[in-house]
């Protein structure tokens, strides 16, 4: 029975110790713009780094959507361009922005239909393996920000 409790006490202190390690990085401003019909949305989100390392966004993953992908929008001499990237980098106490017109998730293939003021669950991925579930808003189509 000593040897049962001591076990339980040791595993609870290393949940404890990994809990508070935790992910650096904070997220604020989180929307997605729902598009009409079945067509892809955007999602974007404000990522603070408080740690002391550079971390990098790898993917992102959602019950909501067959598939997320990061992307970048691009506009040069009045043509617009949109590439998948692998990773997006944040810097060590900085922050990166995804928003329209620039970095930003796409997601693919809405497993049900969602509407504006629907809250979605998207569990953002970093290179170092660490994983952040966030809460974004969704917002119409005619949305430029998290605000309109």
């Amino acid at each position: 029975m000593k040897r049962r409790a001591i076990l339980l006490a040791g595993l609870l202190v290393a949940g404890l110790a990994h809990a508070d390690a935790g992910v650096p990085v904070t997220a604020s401003h989180a929307w997605i713009r729902v598009l009409p019909g079945n067509l892809p949305a955007g999602a974007y989100v404000v990522l603070h780094n408080d740690g002391a390392k550079p971390l990098a966004l790898t993917g992102a993953d959602t019950a909501a959507y067959g598939e997320a992908m990061l992307h970048e929008s691009s506009s040069t001499g009045g043509v617009s361009r949109m590439r998948t990237i692998d990773a997006l980098p944040i810097p060590a106490h900085g922050t990166r922005t995804l928003a329209p017109g620039g970095y930003h998730l796409m997601l693919m293939d809405a497993k049900h239909p969602v509407h504006p003021g629907a809250k979605i669950r998207i569990t953002l991925k970093f290179d170092d393996g660490s994983t952040l579930p966030v809460d974004f808003l969704a917002r119409p189509a005619s949305a430029l920000s998290d605000k309109d």
